[in-house]
């Protein structure tokens, strides 16, 4: 063996991986209680409630974005109170219908095996946290920053950057997995690789930017999650 083919054998074991998870749309299907609570704000404001799937349609970029949308849409004001409101009537139905996609508890517990899990989301680190611990993945998960953290939230790549140098991963062998464009280009702005998971409520957004940027790894189903991030980490 070559100093070329040495050096390239010592990169390839050398290779740290982490795979780091949106929460909403890939972990977790929050979508109802979500249209719930944001509805239920419509209504104490003398709004008509919208559907759940354009409420589903608003979420990605953090509460004060869907609340901005979801009032928009009713035709209501926004006022200072609309947010920290919204926040309050989401906390009381965090849990009501929300629960950990099928297969994603055992996909989690696969791709552990593999190397560090992290959790990077617009939603506030709070009820994350919550979430995580409610519906049993916590104990997968090596680290989860939220929206609320010090990292401005995605698409920007600060906070996915900042868990590649916290785990001491390569670019290259971290991947991505979420279900929207938010996280595609927060993926695609970071430098590292994304897998899609196509069953999240975010994905009907990310088809316009199939249509442009052509298609990447994706799933249908979270059971397949871990033969596609095992995939594009052996091909890296």
């Amino acid at each position: 063996m070559g100093d070329a083919d040495l050096l390239g054998h010592v990169r390839a074991v050398t290779r740290q991986p982490l795979i780091v998870f949106d929460l909403d749309g890939t972990l977790v299907d929050s979508q109802r209680d979500l249209a719930a609570a944001a509805n239920a704000l419509i209504v104490e404001r003398g709004g008509t409630p919208l559907s759940e799937a354009s409420i589903a349609r608003m979420v990605g970029e953090g509460a004060a974005v869907l609340v901005t949308r979801a009032l928009t849409a009713a035709g209501l004001a926004l006022d200072a109170g609309s947010v920290p409101r919204f926040l309050e009537l989401y906390d009381e139905r965090l849990l009501h219908t929300t629960v950990a996609y099928p297969g994603i508890e055992e996909a989690v517990r696969v791709l552990s095996s593999r190397g560090p899990i992290a959790v990077l989301t617009n939603k506030p680190l709070g009820p994350t946290r919550r979430l995580l611990d409610g519906l049993g993945l916590a104990p997968f998960v090596a680290e989860a920053i939220g929206g609320d953290a010090a990292f401005p939230r995605k698409p920007d790549p600060a906070g996915l950057r900042h868990l590649v140098d916290r785990f001491g991963a390569s670019l290259d062998a971290t991947v991505m997995v979420g279900d929207s464009r938010i996280d595609f280009e927060t993926a695609r702005a970071a430098g590292t690789c994304i897998v899609v998971a196509r069953y999240g409520f975010g994905y009907q957004d990310f088809l316009d930017v199939l249509d442009l940027r052509g298609s990447v790894p994706g799933v249908d189903h979270a059971s397949d999650l871990p033969g596609a991030v095992a995939a594009v980490l052996d091909r890296g």
